[in-house]
């Protein structure tokens, strides 16, 4: 009776890794999940400090350690990896942007009220928010070297 259930187990398993190879043969994998989004800053302290201050998002260690990165944590979305050594003047269209959602978007709005940060709707109304027609609010500004963000309400 050991030996049948011990050559069950092994049947199973050697019946499972053919299928998982099967698998991996016809294309069909896992989708790929994102890792990090790199922003190329000019100023690294000034960047971190917006990123962190508005965004709440917690400083992680650093790898590099060569005082030309700062990684963030995204939680389950990843991490934001600024780097410095860009040019400044650079000209970013609004079509290419971060997106962050927030739980209010009234109290994120009051918050850069308090930073003096700019934002506006989609078309560039100042203040005010686009209403997308599944009701989620947003609103668009700029970090401090140029590059788009969003902030939504979406849950």
């Amino acid at each position: 009776m050991k030996r049948i259930t011990s050559l069950l187990a092994f049947t199973i398993i050697i019946l499972s890794m053919k299928q998982s190879a099967a698998q991996n043969v016809s294309g069909k994998q896992t989708a790929a999940v994102l890792n990090h989004i790199a922003v190329y800053v000019t100023n690294l302290d000034k960047s971190a400090a917006f990123y962190e201050g508005l965004f709440n998002l917690p400083k992680m260690e650093e790898p590099f350690k060569d005082g030309k990165h700062v990684w963030l944590s995204l939680g389950p979305a990843g991490q934001l990896h600024l780097i410095k050594g860009a040019q400044a003047g650079v000209h970013y269209d609004k079509n290419e942007h971060l997106c962050f959602s927030v739980s209010s978007i009234t109290a994120f709005i009051a918050k850069l009220d308090k930073e003096k940060i700019e934002y506006a709707n989609w078309p560039g109304t100042a203040k005010a928010p686009t209403i997308r027609p599944d009701g989620v609010k947003q609103i668009y500004f700029q970090d401090p070297d140029g590059h788009w963000l969003e902030v939504n309400d979406q849950q």
